[in-house]
Formats: structure tokens, C-alpha cells, sequence
């Protein structure tokens, strides 16, 4: 790849253009789009370089429509980027220039960079057409993209749904690695894409809102599979061409982001945060990659603001109640407000009426008063808090790491008139923003299994509470004495390598000075049974009904299997559930 530097002086346009638009050593052209025999067996990151022919790059700006991009799109980047202080930007997938020249126009030190010579081209001649723009632009290869383009940026945007040309899951690493190299200590990458999880689950539809705007191009997908999505491009002049685009699914793209090193990870539908109820055209992620080390995530009373705290077996977990699968599938399923095991009279008993049941038996233990101060660890959808606050008057801190739930919750208080009553906050229960002996009851139920250090929750369970306060909570647990390995079909479905069982929690709690109410612990292990097998009933039964309209097949399939493991773990004794209940 070649480092095209074209400086700043208007003398040099003409002969860059003309460079760059002639093909020279530069670009080797080509002026039919070539898939050979069979389109759909091309499936090759290098390909990209044969599809954006100079009779399809020519075409592309109608496509995009600028104006009405603009106005879809409004100031959502130049916005987010100024919010970060950015000012430094490596535009990776510049295409024919569109947010090169917004940003450049909005003040941002811009490089635009671009796998295709062609795109290039008429980059560079549409930034002298929209402003008199002079970009700097540099023909890179995202995989060696140190060595092609130089020196540290704040942002690097990836825009375009440009990330789905790579196919191979190793060149998407590397490019991601080469990305977080080239970004400083503090930078963002921004990265987009189609809403392929929609598009393989339920088929191909689009708001023609966002991203590619022109009125007089049909785009619609040839073919689909789990590997390829084969997108036509039909012109007035009945003219037609073809992008062959790996499907990138959204919480895998999250993931490889997060492994390559990114530490908070944002994402958007269609430029909404809230888009969870939506199907968004397109996804957009965006990434930060300032590190958050061990010794800055201690501290009892640290606000609870950052994703860096989110780390191994909480970070996974806050991504899967995040997602919108997640979230869809619990509230419609799992019963409503009510996102944990119930207590059932009988085995075809309403979800929702045996997990509210669970909340009705927790509370009766304990003498909450108008003055109690509850904390409610992995509060969810905040059932249980909106319980205790209308039933008992008390004030409820809700303290949970998912924002998609929180959202919810924050919104069913408004509509109860409880958001006086109870606070929702977005954080980590192994880090608790509380100061020391703040509060009456520490409630948590079925939360606890997703830390990776449960020891963690419980020590700041006895910090924030006061002298006399009381511990309760629920959670799927081994049963003492089960051999790991037995374990292993439900530790692999919840990314985790161990589980609490019931003489781990009696264990810690009687180090950090706990004292047993009532025995301490009540097992109700044919509850845990009974509850999976109803999510598992009332799944197949909304799955027949049109349940993949909210959630993906994909996603119910592994929930289902899921399910099944937890009901096989219960009848063979391998894992149980119950109530604790502890004073200090």
C-alpha cells in the first residue's frame, strides 16, 4: 500500500486528482465488477479491492444522497466527538469523503484513509467540490495500518458499514489491534454497521432513513447466510452491482472489540441510545480505549461511572443483560418486573405471580418500616424495589449494571410515582457507591452468580451496612460437594468458571462476622426446577407465537438449551437455590 501525501497547497490538486482518477502505479482499475462463477463462494477480505470498480464508485454519491444523509445523521459524530475532546481524527473507511469533510468542516484535524484507490479519488475531488477541502489521504490496508498511515489520533471513525468487508475473523482482530494501536491512551474508535442480527433472523427491511439516502437506487440483499450477505445496487440507468459483506452481529462485534482491549463500549440504534424496542437499519459502537487499572477501581465509596470496573465475569454479564436479546427476552418471558426464580403452589402457576411470590416471602422476614433504607443489589427491572417501597413506604437504593434495565426500571417508577422513592443506579454490586454503614437491608436476588469474585459483593454487603442491618438473597448455587466438571454445561452457557453453593456463602458470611437468622439459609431446590421448566414451557409457547420478533432465533436457541441444563442440574442434585438471610 502507498502513503499518499498531498499536503496543502492548491498547486498540487490537479495533478493528484489526475493521478489518482487515471489509475498510474496507483490504482489498478477495474471496469467490470468480477465474482466469477458462483458470487456467493466470494468470500474474501481482499476482494473489496475488485468490487468498488470506478463505474460503481462514480454512482456512489447518489447513493448516499449527501444532503439527506446530513439531515438524518445531523450532528450525532461532530457532537460526540466534541463531548471527548477530540480533535485529532483517522477517518479509516473515507469512501468518497462524506464525514472526512464534515469533519473537517466542523474544525477536526481529519487524515482520511481508504483501502480503494477509487474511493479515494473521488474523496479528494469532492472535498474540493463541497468547501474547497484539501484532504489528506492515505490508500491503507486496515491490517497493517501502522505501517501505511503514521502517528496517534484521539478518534478513529470506521463509518459506513466498511467493517463487514473484512471476512475473516482474524483479519477483524488484527484491524481492530491496529486500530487501538494507533488511538492515544484516551482515544474512541467508532465503528458501524447493518442490523445483520434483523436481517438474519426475521429478513431484510429498511426505514430508508439513515446512511444510504438516495431516492433512486434500490439496495436491497441478493443473498443472506450466517456467513455472507450479498448486497444488489440498482441504479436508474439500470445499472447493477454488488458488495459481498461478512454479517457481523452485534454482540460478537462488541466482544472482539472488548478482547482486543477496549475497555467501555457504547453502542446505538439508528443514533438513538434507547433503540432497544426498535430495529434499528444500523448499529454504532463506540469504543474507549482509556485503561482503568486495578488500584483505580478500589475505594468504598468511588462513584460508579465507568465501564473499567465492569471486568471479567461482571463486564460479560453487564453486556448480556444489555443486550437487546437479553432484554427482550426477560421481560416478555421471565415474568415481566419480576427477572429471577419464583416460588411456585403449583407447577403451572403465572411466572410473574410465583417470582413476585419470592419477593412477598423475602420481605416478610424482615420489619421494614417508612425510615428503612433498603439497597437492592442487581436490581433488574426493579420489581422487587417498587414492592418494598409501595408496600412498606421505604427508600430503595437500586443498584444495577445493566443501563437497557435501568432504563426500564427509572421509567415503570416514573409511571408509579415512585421516582422519589427510588434511586436507580448504574453500577457494580463488587463495588458499591455507598459510603460505610449507610444502610438498613442488603436485598439481592440471583445476582450474585455473576460475579467472578463473590466474595467481593459480600464484603461490600457488610461495609455499607449498619450495625444490626440485615443481609437477604437468592441464588442458583452448586450443591456442596458437586464435582465441577458436572457443572460444566451451565458454567459454559453463563461464561462462568465456578459457582457459589450454599456452604461457600455460610462460609464467607461467618468471616466478615454474619450471624444466621432463622438457620441462615432455607433450601428450595425444587423451586429452581420447577421455575426453569416453566421458562423453558412459556418460551416454546411465545416461540410459537411470534416470539422471534422480539428476540432472535439464534438467542432462544441457546436459551433453550440453557434452560434445559439448569432443569437437568436441579433433578440430578447438582445445583440448588434458596434464601438467605444474615444480620451484622
Amino acid at each position: 500500500m502507498r502513503h499518499l501525501n498531498l499536503g496543502m497547497r492548491h498547486a498540487d490538486t490537479g495533478a493528484v486528482v489526475r493521478c489518482l482518477s487515471t489509475g498510474g502505479s496507483v490504482i489498478s482499475a477495474q471496469p467490470v465488477q468480477k465474482f466469477g462463477n458462483n458470487p456467493v463462494d466470494v468470500r474474501d477480505t481482499d476482494h473489496y479491492t475488485e468490487e468498488y470498480v470506478p463505474s460503481f464508485v462514480e454512482k456512489w454519491d447518489s447513493l448516499i444522497d449527501w444532503d439527506r444523509r446530513s439531515e438524518s445523521e445531523g450532528t450525532f459524530f461532530i457532537d460526540m466527538l466534541r463531548e471527548r475532546g477530540v480533535k485529532k481524527v483517522l477517518d479509516v473507511a473515507t469512501g468518497t469523503g462524506f464525514h472526512s469533510v464534515r469533519l473537517l468542516e466542523a474544525g477536526f484535524e481529519t487524515v482520511s484513509a481508504d483501502g480503494s484507490g477509487e474511493m479515494l479519488a473521488q474523496a479528494f475531488a469532492n472535498g474540493l467540490k463541497h468547501g474547497d477541502h484539501i484532504l489528506r489521504v492515505v490508500q491503507a490496508d486496515w491490517r497493517w495500518l501502522n505501517r501505511d498511515a503514521h502517528g496517534e489520533y484521539d478518534a478513529i471513525v470506521c463509518l459506513g458499514n466498511s467493517f463487514t468487508h473484512l471476512f475473516s475473523e482474524r483479519d477483524r482482530r488484527k484491524a481492530l489491534a491496529e486500530f487501538y494501536a494507533m488511538l492515544k491512551h484516551d482515544g474512541i474508535l467508532v465503528l458501524d454497521q447493518r442490523n445483520y442480527d434483523a436481517i438474519l433472523d426475521r429478513g431484510y427491511s429498511s426505514k430508508h432513513v439513515y446512511y444510504y439516502c438516495g431516492e433512486d437506487v434500490a439496495v436491497e440483499p441478493e443473498y443472506v447466510d450466517e456467513g455472507l450477505v450479498r448486497m444488489r445496487y440498482s441504479f436508474p440507468d439500470e445499472s447493477v452491482y454488488h458488495l459481498n459483506m461478512f454479517p457481523l452481529r452485534k454482540d460478537y462485534t462488541r466482544r472482539l472489540m472488548q478482547e482486543v482491549g477496549f475497555q467501555r463500549i457504547e453502542t446505538y440504534g439508528d443514533f438513538q441510545h434507547t433503540y432497544r424496542t426498535e430495529r434499528p437499519d444500523f448499529f454504532i459502537h463506540v469504543a474507549e480505549k482509556e485503561y482503568i487499572a486495578a488500584d483505580e477501581q478500589t475505594g468504598p465509596a468511588a462513584p460508579a461511572t465507568g465501564d473499567g470496573e465492569y471486568a471479567g465475569a461482571v463486564g460479560t454479564a453487564r453486556d448480556y443483560y444489555n443486550s437487546s436479546d437479553a432484554d427482550a427476552f426477560y421481560w416478555h418471558v421471565w415474568g415481566g418486573e419480576d427477572i429471577h426464580i419464583g416460588i411456585y403452589d403449583r407447577p403451572d402457576e403465572p411466572i410473574a405471580e410465583a417470582s413476585r411470590r419470592t419477593v412477598a416471602r423475602m420481605a416478610g422476614k424482615l420489619d421494614l418500616t417508612e425510615s428503612s433504607v433498603v439497597l437492592d443489589l442487581g436490581s433488574g427491572f426493579g420489581g422487587s424495589a417498587r414492592y418494598l417501597a409501595e408496600t412498606y413506604g421505604c427508600r430503595v437504593v437500586a443498584l444495577n449494571l445493566s443501563e437497557v434495565e435501568n432504563e426500564r426500571h427509572r421509567a415503570l417508577n416514573a409511571e408509579r410515582g415512585l421516582t422519589e422513592a427510588i434511586e436507580v443506579l448504574d453500577g457494580s454490586f463488587e463495588r458499591i457507591p455507598l459510603p460505610d454503614n449507610s444502610v438498613d437491608v442488603v436485598w439481592s436476588q440471583d445476582a450474585f452468580l455473576h460475579s467472578g469474585n463473590r466474595a467481593r459483593p459480600l464484603e461490600e454487603a457488610a461495609r455499607v451496612l449498619r450495625p444490626g442491618g440485615h443481609l437477604i438473597f437468592t441464588d442458583p448455587m452448586a450443591a456442596d460437594g458437586c464435582p465441577a466438571e458436572t457443572l460444566r454445561p451451565i458454567l459454559d452457557r453463563i461464561h462462568l468458571e465456578t459457582m457459589g453453593s450454599p456452604g461457600f456463602y455460610r462460609h464467607e458470611l461467618a468471616r466478615l462476622g454474619f450471624t444466621a437468622v432463622g438457620g441462615g439459609f432455607q433450601e428450595h431446590r425444587e423451586q429452581l426446577i420447577t421455575h426453569y421448566a416453566r421458562v423453558l414451557e412459556e418460551t416454546r409457547r411465545q416461540e410459537a407465537d411470534g416470539l422471534t420478533e422480539h428476540v432472535s432465533a439464534d438467542y432462544l436457541t441457546h436459551m433453550k438449551k440453557g434452560l434445559s441444563n439448569w432443569v437437568d442440574g436441579g433433578t440430578n442434585r447438582h445445583v440448588t437455590w434458596g434464601i438467605f438471610h444474615f444480620t451484622r
